[in-house]
């Protein structure tokens, strides 16, 4: 039986709650019946059937957790700044942005695994560089998509609980805000069609297209939309790709936006490229993105942090990210990768 609940669990897990929207007549090319498409893909090609996560499974070689050297975030500068530009990787896909004053968290996974339960699923080989506890106040939370490595229920309401008296706003993707309305979370929420954009004082946060999928249940797939995130300041604009393949529609944000200041960019995730390579893009692909997008600096993530959710060895993709710059005859420091927990000041 455990086997079997594994099994589902990974399913579930793999292929990524929410109503389809009422669409208008004229809908956007990436709306479909039932939920999303993206743009450069087939919807055929787009979900992988269950015998294909059963050929991967079957014929994966376990990946060996590595212990990476890590930093140990200054904590109560952290949560009293308010005047520096830094920025704080917690892991995976979680960053701590502090901006002009104010704290904006990406993807926010602070817990043990990326699983509807406790017992299964990719486990991390880190603990998140910094709690939910040692958290300065957050005042925006950007979410890409509903996966669990990305969207962790815990994490969220945890957010909502420590802040009764302010809690932050959440910018997520078109169909999303059901999945906070269950969970007791009904203030706050703003959700985007790709495109959209939604002001908080004087930020501009766009949700822009990138290629991946969602999937929270067995019965949900594409119900929900993902995006990535150019964030327009006064004085940066800071491009998070969340989740996503390569395809042409970085080329699309970059005629759209021009050139970003920052960007953080996925670099893992990527093997066995016949079942991932459509959805996560290699470092080599990661670096197209950064020049695609013309960004100054970009950092590389989603990678060296959940055992088994991938195939490839945990320390490769930053020394591919790496050749990749050196090979593009790129400045070695305008795409880098960071320690677990280490800040960046005056970034």
């Amino acid at each position: 039986m455990q086997v079997i609940a594994r099994l589902v669990l990974c399913v579930v897990f793999l292929f990524g709650c929410a109503t389809p929207n009422r669409l208008s007549k004229k809908k956007p090319i990436h709306h479909t019946e039932n939920g999303f498409k993206n743009n450069y893909l087939s919807e055929k090609i787009m979900t992988k059937s269950l015998l294909d996560v059963l050929r991967w499974r079957v014929t994966r070689k376990p990946q060996e957790p590595i212990e990476f050297e890590k930093d140990k975030p200054d904590i109560s500068f952290l949560q009293t700044n308010r005047s520096e530009s830094t920025l704080t990787w917690s892991g995976h896909s979680t960053f701590l942005w502090q901006h002009m004053g104010v704290n904006l968290i990406t993807d926010p996974h602070l817990t043990n695994r990326a699983s509807p339960v406790g017992f299964a699923g990719p486990k991390r080989v880190l603990l998140p560089a910094i709690s939910l506890e040692d958290l300065p106040l957050i005042d925006i939370v950007v979410i890409s998509h509903n996966h669990y490595d990305h969207l962790d229920k815990k994490s969220v309401l945890g957010l909502v609980v420590r802040q009764k008296k302010s809690p932050p706003v959440f910018v997520v993707p078109l169909g999303m805000k059901a999945w906070f309305k269950k969970i007791g979370i009904s203030e706050g929420v703003m959700e985007l069609d790709w495109w959209g954009s939604h002001q908080v004082g004087d930020w501009t946060l766009n949700a822009v297209p990138v290629q991946h999928w969602s999937r929270r249940t067995l019965g949900d797939t594409n119900r929900v939309l993902w995006a990535g995130w150019v964030i327009e300041t006064p004085q940066q604009k800071l491009f998070f790709a969340g989740d996503t393949g390569y395809s042409q529609d970085f080329l699309d944000i970059g005629r759209k936006f021009g050139r970003m200041d920052l960007s953080l960019i996925p670099i893992g995730a990527y093997a066995p490229r016949w079942f991932m390579k459509d959805m996560h893009c290699t470092p080599e692909e990661a670096v197209q993105i950064h020049l695609d997008v013309a960004s100054k600096r970009s950092i590389g993530m989603h990678w060296g942090t959940f055992l088994d959710l991938t195939d490839e060895p945990m320390n490769e993709p930053p020394e591919r990210l790496r050749k990749a710059v050196e090979a593009k005859n790129l400045d070695p420091q305008c795409f880098v990768t960071m320690k677990h927990g280490e800040t960046i000041r005056g970034i």
